[in-house]
């Protein structure tokens, strides 16, 4: 765990400066897919995607909660439960900080709401009124719910969280998968104009970030999945 929080600072910090020496990666990766009629997410159906994909981490996260709140009570009356049914405290724990602390307050509360960097669909370059800013100045005329970073794509790649905590087997392909639903968030927030490269970028690497150090923290090494010997701790 210690090396996979090295790697990813590691690439945070390699992301920032590849965007900072050269922030024009943005405009050209926001531009192939801006076309005479607009971003291309707008007319390839990907709508449908986009919604489902944007409430599956509240469903992923409800689903923990209610199978945590009905194995308590199972356990408080002495009802029968299956034990795989049954996640741990500790994990439920893992999983809203991460979603909390991750999507919910650094990107939505505070990066974007102070951070002023106009989406590319607002820039000139793109059509819109505003200047392009660079990911690292904070002076863009972008007043609210603003580009950086991607929420979405963070909602995405926290599911890298619970896929962690799948039992040993099923834990590579589900983490695998989690990726995958970032990756493809992302990609669509840049095909729809509302995110740069960058933005998106940052998004999953501080997600990844937050998830690991929470977990390395919270996850006792011999109690890895949702379910332990105690359904509490």
């Amino acid at each position: 765990m210690r090396l996979s929080l090295i790697i990813l600072l590691a690439l945070t910090l390699l992301t920032g400066a590849v965007f900072a020496l050269w922030p024009e990666l943005d405009l050209m990766g926001s531009g192939f897919f801006r076309g005479p009629e607009g971003f291309a997410g707008d007319g390839h159906g990907l709508k449908g995607l986009r919604g489902a994909l944007y409430f599956l981490p509240v469903i992923v996260m409800g689903l923990v909660l209610l199978a945590w709140i009905l194995g308590w009570v199972a356990a408080w009356f002495d009802l029968p439960w299956p034990e795989s049914l049954a996640p741990r405290g500790r994990s439920v724990l893992f999983l809203l900080l991460g979603l909390s602390l991750g999507p919910g307050l650094l990107v939505n509360v505070i990066l974007k709401e102070y951070w002023d960097r106009p989406r590319p669909m607002q820039v000139k370059e793109f059509g819109g009124p505003l200047e392009f800013r660079p990911w690292y100045k904070t002076d863009g005329a972008c007043v609210k719910n603003c580009s950086f970073v991607s929420g979405e794509t963070a909602g995405a790649f926290w599911l890298v969280a619970p896929a962690s905590l799948t039992p040993g087997p099923l834990r590579l392909p589900a983490m695998a998968l989690a990726l995958g639903v970032g990756v493809v968030t992302g990609v669509m927030r840049v095909a729809f104009g509302g995110h740069f490269p960058s933005d998106v970028l940052f998004a999953g690497l501080f997600t990844l970030l937050l998830v690991a150090l929470l977990r390395k923290i919270l996850i006792k090494p011999d109690k890895q999945g949702l379910r332990g010997d105690d359904p509490y701790l």
